[in-house]
């Protein structure tokens, strides 16, 4: 098939190289062009605009950062939009409100093209090794158009409802995931306060009913104190918004994200947002720190 591919990133390259693997045509834009490279290299074919992408491809992926970037990509000059024939597919993969999705796809609906909603759970490793989790909001015959594709870049794929209802399930992903993290935080701050060797007692949490895969992974930062990012804490903050805003539209309580969420702002602040978010650990002990509990 002739597919174009926007967002050669972490995520990005790797699931576009899955597609090239499977012996499709790929047209490709990047704002830094030695980000595209190893998919040129590869095969891919490089474009001057995101419109010139969209002439050069019956289904586009995008994976960008937030809904701006997504609008942007779209709409601004040069943009997908001026380059869609009718007919064609935008599978955005990026994490955005759910309302910025429909409304993105009320506005290609006019001319003529269909979009999905796509975001992915997995990270940089699931990408890797094309077995990301994705969660699919649009319409089912859409979905079963270019289900093929999405098969070369995950192991679960998801049709959770209309429009904005894969966003939604991503939100929720990220509700689930950073709280945990958080707990998983605050459970080794508490056994290394109580003298009791952190590494230890996540090796036999691990066992129990509260093992997980975030508790083996985070917590084993946590404990080895590696902060390198996995992925930039600042882009959990980006979600974390994006879930606070629709819990207020819809007029919900969530007091644990709003609180989890309070701890990402000071993360934010202390200057860790391309740190992992396992520095959630960090922030813990500044503010027992402060309190001059250390």
């Amino acid at each position: 098939m002739r597919l174009g591919f926007i967002g050669c990133g972490v995520m990005g390259r790797p699931m576009a190289l899955h597609l090239l693997r499977g012996g499709h045509r790929l047209a490709v834009w990047a704002r830094r062009q030695e980000a595209a490279q190893p998919l040129l290299a590869a095969g891919a074919v490089a474009c001057a605009s995101p419109a010139a992408v969209a002439s050069a491809a019956d289904v586009v992926f995008t994976i960008v950062t937030a809904d701006a970037d997504v609008e942007q990509t779209a709409f601004a000059a040069g943009g997908l939009s001026e380059g869609f024939a009718a007919g064609s597919i935008l599978v955005d993969m990026s994490t955005i409100a759910p309302q910025t999705a429909r409304s993105i796809a009320g506005r290609l609906a006019t001319l003529g093209v269909e979009m999905l909603d796509a975001p992915v759970s997995g990270g940089g490793q699931g990408a890797t090794a094309a077995s990301l989790s994705i969660m699919v909001g649009g319409k089912a015959a859409v979905l079963d158009r270019v289900r093929p594709l999405l098969g070369l870049l995950g192991s679960t794929i998801v049709h959770v409802g209309d429009h904005g209802a894969g966003q939604v399930a991503k939100a929720c992903n990220q509700l689930l995931m950073v709280a945990t993290i958080q707990a998983v935080a605050e459970a080794l701050h508490l056994s290394r306060a109580a003298g009791v060797d952190p590494a230890r007692v996540s090796a036999a949490l691990a066992g129990g009913s509260a093992g997980s895969r975030v508790l083996q992974l985070m917590g084993g930062r946590m404990v080895a104190r590696d902060f390198a990012a996995g992925v930039e804490a600042r882009l959990h903050h980006k979600d974390y918004a994006v879930l606070i805003a629709e819990a207020h539209r819809l007029g919900l309580p969530l007091p644990v994200s709003t609180q989890v969420c309070q701890q990402l702002n000071a993360l934010m602040a202390m200057g860790w947002g391309r740190c992992d978010t396992a520095s959630l650990l960090r922030v813990l002990e500044a503010a027992q720190s402060a309190a001059g509990g250390a």
